[in-house]
């Protein structure tokens, strides 16, 4: 499935002190190497699941007018706002940085996420639009490259521990921002069928089997028999093409 970027449209105009090449003076885009310091945004799931929160960290104001401002290189990937579940993006490749970045503004757009076709569920338009313009702002051609995508589909038994659930995501999530490679993780909040979907968005396979090699995963794949009545994982490539002009998601399938 081929989807093909049209002119960006942002819903979301950051205020920043760089403009994007061939735009109006008013169109601009954040430095792309300087983090608003994550204590700065909230830790409440709710905002980071549902409103992108994360990207509140993009939306540096300039520095002549705060120059106090205390930033980072760890950006909020995921639900989880504390120091064990930032990502790094000064360790990454130019490439990665910028679609990890332009992650931080997933969000899903729809209610019935967890059972909805994925690439309805999000705002991929948005997210991609800024990964062009990003590029553009940094005066980089954007290659064709491609991610690891995992979706997790769930229900859940009734009346699970749900401390111990969120432990276990919680600590499993460490493992794999430690181990390398995990530019974004989302879940949502289960329905009233105790129906649920998670999404991991790794640079490559290699690095997802890497992350998910640590003790707290083992103790989940264990524990899923009494926490789940249902769970499916799906593994898709993404291919971002040439100039982020278009996008395609497919059946994961090993290289030759």
């Amino acid at each position: 499935m081929t989807f093909t970027i049209a002119n960006p449209v942002l819903s979301n105009p950051v205020p920043t002190t760089k403009s994007l090449p061939n735009k109006g003076k008013d169109q601009e885009v954040p430095s792309l190497t300087r983090l608003l310091h994550h204590s700065h945004v909230t830790t409440e799931f709710d905002p980071l699941i549902f409103a992108a929160a994360a990207s509140l960290q993009l939306q540096l104001q300039p520095e002549k007018q705060y120059p106090d401002t205390e930033t980072d290189t760890r950006l909020i990937a995921s639900p989880y706002n504390s120091v064990p579940h930032l990502l790094d993006i000064a360790a990454l490749e130019r490439q990665d940085r910028l679609f990890a970045l332009a992650l931080a503004y997933l969000k899903p757009i729809r209610d019935d996420y967890a059972t909805a076709e994925y690439t309805e569920s999000f705002n991929w338009t948005e997210v991609f639009d800024l990964l062009r313009a990003f590029s553009q702002a940094e005066d980089h051609t954007w290659r064709s490259q491609s991610y690891y995508v995992v979706i997790f589909r769930s229900t859940l038994l009734p009346g699970i521990d749900s401390d111990r659930l969120y432990e276990l995501d919680a600590h499993s999530h460490q493992e794999a921002i430690a181990s390398g490679g995990l530019l974004k993780y989302w879940f949502g909040a289960k329905n009233d069928r105790l129906q649920n979907m998670a999404t991991c968005i790794w640079r490559n396979r290699n690095d997802a089997r890497l992350g998910g090699r640590g003790p707290w995963h083992a103790q989940a794949r264990a524990a899923a028999t009494t926490m789940y009545e249902q769970i499916r994982f799906t593994t898709l490539r993404l291919v971002i093409e040439d100039g982020v002009q278009s996008w395609k998601l497919s059946d994961w399938k090993e290289d030759v």
